[in-house]
């Protein structure tokens, strides 16, 4: 099931996750550094992220590499770009 695209960007840890991710792919435990949250959050909050179409994850050996999916911005794109037109 999709989780609500909106739901999922609403989280401050969130946003801060997908501006990391928008500079390269990530695994949990490079995201985790720097942040005050612990590592099992981050997962949770990449798992919300994955389910709502905004990330991918890419297994490498024993990594989970973690991106952006830009399409997965396409509703928000469309949502905001109304408002524009």
């Amino acid at each position: 099931m999709t989780k609500d695209v909106f739901h999922a960007i609403a989280d401050p840890n969130r946003r801060h996750l997908l501006e990391e991710l928008r500079r390269q792919p990530q695994t949990v435990n490079e995201l985790a550094n720097g942040l005050p949250i612990s590592r099992p959050a981050v997962s949770q909050h990449l798992k919300a992220l994955l389910d709502s179409g905004l990330v991918t994850v890419e297994s490498k050996g024993t990594s989970r590499i973690y991106a952006v999916r830009m399409d997965g911005f396409m509703h928000v794109n469309l949502w905001v770009d109304q408002f524009w037109s």
